[in-house]
Formats: C-alpha cells, sequence, structure tokens
C-alpha cells in the first residue's frame, strides 16, 4: 500500500485522500499510512487530528475509524480504545457514589466496564447487567450478587435487548441506575444510535431511585439516533473536565435540575 505518484502531496490532498480510503474500510492505522504516502508517523498523526478535529473521522489509539451516521455504533471492541483515560477517571467518581449493600443497575458498554473495575471491593452489592462482558467480569472479580438480564443478544455489543429484558426491569427496584450515552445536547437530551438500546435504557431508569449517566466530553454536542432521557429525567451527568466552556457553562446553570460533576 504506497503512494504511486512521485510528486508529493500538500498536506489538504493528502488528507482528502486519507478520508477517501477511510471511507473504503473499517479502519485505517498509521503504519499503513506512513507507507501509503511516504511520510513520517508524526505528519500522520498531524493530518488525523487536523481531520478529527473537523468531524471527518474518528481518532482511535493507533489510527482512525470512519465516522457513520447517527445509525452506526462502533462495537465493543472499538469502543474499548476510544478516550480510555476520560472514562476511566468518570468511573472513578461514579464508583463513589456506589455504597456497600447497595442494589444497583448497570448499562452496557465500554465506560460501564470501567465502572465495574471499580466495584470490585465493594461488599455485598446486588447489580443487575445486560453487558454480558461486565457480568462475566463481576463474576470472576468481585462477590457482588449478579443478575444478568435475558433477552436478545445484540450482535457486535454483547448486551441483551428486548422484550424479555423489558419485562424482568419492570418487576425490579433498584437504588441507583448507571447509564452510558452515545450523545448528548442540551436541547435533545441523551441519545443512542439503537431502538432497542433506547427502551432498555428507559426502562432502567424507571426502576431506579437515584439515575446517574457517564458520558465523556467527545459525546457532548453530538447528536445520535433515538433519545432515551431528557435533562430532567437524569438526577446526575458525570463528564470530564476537558468539556467545551460553553458546554461547561450551560450545564452549570442547571444545577438544579440536573446535578453535573466534572471529572
Amino acid at each position: 500500500m504506497k503512494q504511486t505518484e512521485n510528486q508529493p502531496l500538500f498536506a489538504e490532498e493528502r488528507q482528502e485522500q486519507i478520508v477517501t480510503l477511510l471511507n473504503k474500510n473499517t479502519k485505517l492505522l498509521v503504519p499503513e499510512l506512513c507507507e501509503h504516502f511516504q511520510v513520517s508517523p508524526a505528519t500522520i498523526r498531524s493530518d488525523l487530528r487536523e481531520l478529527a478535529s473537523k468531524g471527518r473521522l474518528k481518532r482511535t489509539h493507533g489510527g482512525a475509524i470512519p465516522i457513520r451516521q447517527t445509525l452506526f455504533e462502533p462495537s465493543t471492541d472499538d469502543k474499548k480504545i476510544c478516550n480510555a483515560e476520560k472514562k476511566q477517571a468518570i468511573a472513578r467518581l461514579a464508583a463513589e457514589i456506589v455504597e456497600d449493600g447497595d442494589t444497583i443497575a448497570i448499562d452496557a458498554g465500554s465506560t460501564m466496564m470501567e465502572l465495574s473495575k471499580m466495584l470490585v471491593k465493594k461488599r455485598n452489592l446486588t447489580v443487575v447487567v445486560n453487558d454480558l462482558n461486565i457480568a462475566l467480569f463481576l463474576e470472576q472479580n468481585s462477590n457482588a450478587n449478579i443478575i444478568v438480564l435475558g433477552g436478545n443478544l445484540r450482535r457486535r455489543q454483547q448486551c441483551t435487548v428486548g422484550p424479555i429484558t423489558l419485562s424482568t426491569l419492570t418487576s425490579l427496584n433498584i437504588d441507583k441506575v448507571f447509564l452510558a450515552t452515545n450523545a448528548f445536547s442540551p436541547d435533545k437530551g441523551f441519545m443512542t444510535p439503537d431502538m432497542n438500546q433506547a427502551e432498555v435504557k428507559k426502562a432502567m431508569l424507571k426502576s431506579a431511585v437515584e439515575k446517574i449517566v457517564l458520558c465523556d466530553s467527545s459525546k457532548i454536542g453530538k447528536i445520535s439516533f433515538v433519545k432515551f432521557a431528557g435533562l430532567h429525567d437524569v438526577d446526575k451527568l458525570i463528564t470530564d473536565s476537558q468539556i467545551a466552556p460553553e458546554s461547561r457553562r450551560y450545564l452549570e446553570e442547571l444545577q438544579d435540575s440536573m446535578q453535573t460533576v466534572f471529572a
């Protein structure tokens, strides 16, 4: 995979070609792009940063993945490598809310997996989950009582959805629920690409006394396919300190209706 033209490309030309290549692939790695364009890793990383800032691709550890339409959702493996440090900081704050003896529900996703890692030393927890990876992790690393919600298994996401999942949730009374979100904006609320997943999130919210959403700053201001909660449906939002200043000011003004905590 090498650039065939001998004439060096301008940065703008190279970046356009990167986007074209990415639209034909599920992901591109920095070494592949270096070989293709015969430039240094620093040059490629600079190109990817600029393209990501323009919303034309999504950076990952070691490369980039395409940005699809609002129906697109990265696989569980792709999610693991995006914004890992932010997710860990957010999860650490969320874990402080959990007390020994709580009954909690944990949503599916990579941020929720980071939260589960912070809970292994908690005592006498009952944890309701629909994410199979989280259930397995807690079973192997904690003494929590784990309730796995049955239902239809979402491909590439390793979590359950559908009528069986919803039916089980309607019979449960939960102290605290921790939800992930794929996108959040003040006017449209909290969103996800999948309608079935949205229904599970809504049911989790209804079953819980205290409602907490975990959302890293990369998702704030973004739009996804279906709304599962508005600002007044959530008690607390936990995000990271890299949130845009204007978004931070807006969220701070909402503290009476929804508390925002910055990791």
